[in-house]
């Protein structure tokens, strides 16, 4: 179960996926902002910058099919993202799982500059898709699956 519920997102057509991806459909509600380094994604005040799903309108993306997810996600599938998040629509990107991630957050300005060499993370759903340290329990990271 993610986030203590049953893993069940609705899913959408890709062309619905993809128009909300183009209209960058996560920045309602105030959202972080785009930026063409990786270091200008860390946050200066977490606290106050970073914003929940249900802040931005709702998650809009793709959805990982639940066989998938329950094989590779979730609490108990923790990993390193192993190499710096590229910039991709000005927002940091990575890859796990077969998927692609876009990082629609920024990361917490007490992580260390590196935590995506040394640190175990994992992805899980709630509202949407947030990347999770458990170094750093409460702090959910607010992610999208793209296409």
């Amino acid at each position: 179960m993610a986030g203590g519920r049953p893993y069940a997102p609705v899913q959408r057509p890709p062309q619905t996926v993809r128009g909300w991806q183009q209209q960058r459909g996560w920045s309602n509600g105030g959202a972080w902002q785009q930026h063409q380094s990786w270091n200008e994604h860390r946050a200066h005040h977490w606290e106050s910058e970073h914003r929940g799903w249900g802040q931005r309108g709702g998650y809009g993306g793709a959805f990982i099919p639940e066989h998938h997810f329950y094989r590779r996600f979730g609490h108990d599938h923790a990993f390193r993202i192993r190499a710096r998040p590229s910039i991709y629509m000005g927002y940091p990107r990575f890859r796990y799982g077969g998927y692609n991630f876009l990082f629609v957050d920024p990361w917490p300005e007490y992580w260390a500059p590196d935590w995506y060499l040394s640190d175990d993370v994992y992805i899980d759903y709630d509202d949407g898709y947030y990347l999770y340290n458990p170094r750093y329990p409460g702090v959910a990271i607010a992610i999208s699956v793209v296409l």
